[in-house]
């Protein structure tokens, strides 16, 4: 899963980075509203964290100028404006969600999850596809009940795959989604990630779905009474 930072507090901005990669997201930051709003509208990110004081370009511009140009990605607004008004503003503008400053950071990263899960259609913080299961809130990966250990890109590759269960993801998407704006992105190495997933998971949810991309999904062969 791939977020932008759009704040312009150096602080505050390499915190959240640094705990969102921790949390197994790919970050990208912009440091105002002009350059978030360009990433915003040419990037392909699964949720955005947006700040309303932004210099250049407030937060409240940014946002209804990505809404009226069709970007329907999750944002959740920071404010430091603790007022109703501004709250109701960022809401009507477009945002998803809203946090005062200061801020818990595992409030914000259980929104953020929330968020996405919504967006993909998710409804609990434990994705299940047939015995895999994915907990959102620490990034355990089991497959019935054994915990499998997973690099950082093979958990993004997999967590992506789990929100979208059952829809064909091709390469390209993958990577737009793993990796950050400045990695040199390779998407002949999907295939890579894809098969040592597969040999770690051992059981057959990634399917390939040839000349498209790949498809995650649980065929119970099981007999029913």
């Amino acid at each position: 899963m791939r977020i932008l930072v759009v704040e312009d507090d150096d602080n505050l901005a390499a915190q959240m980075t640094a705990q969102l990669k921790e949390a197994g997201y790919s970050v990208d930051h912009a440091p105002d509203g002009e350059e978030g709003h360009f990433l915003g509208d040419t990037e392909p990110y699964d949720a955005i964290i947006l700040d309303l004081g932004l210099p250049v370009m407030d937060g409240a511009t940014v946002l209804r100028k990505w809404r009226a140009e069709g970007r329907a990605m999750p944002v959740l607004i920071l404010t430091a404006r603790d007022t109703w008004g501004d709250k109701v503003d960022g809401l009507d503008a477009g945002a998803d969600d809203y946090l005062t400053k200061p801020f818990v950071m595992e409030e914000l990263l259980a929104r953020l999850r929330a968020l996405i899960r919504r967006s993909a259609g998710q409804a609990s913080a434990q994705l299940v596809v047939g015995p895999v299961q994915l907990d959102t809130r620490n990034g355990r990966v089991t497959v019935n009940g054994s915990s499998i250990k997973l690099t950082a890109q093979e958990f993004k590759l997999l967590s992506y795959l789990m929100h979208h269960e059952g829809k064909v993801v091709s390469r390209t998407e993958l990577t737009e989604h793993i990796y950050e704006q400045d990695f040199d992105r390779d998407s002949n190495t999907i295939e890579v990630f894809i098969n040592r997933v597969r040999k770690k998971l051992d059981v057959p949810v990634i399917q390939t779905v040839r000349g498209l991309g790949y498809r995650l999904e649980w065929e119970d062969d099981t007999p029913r009474d």
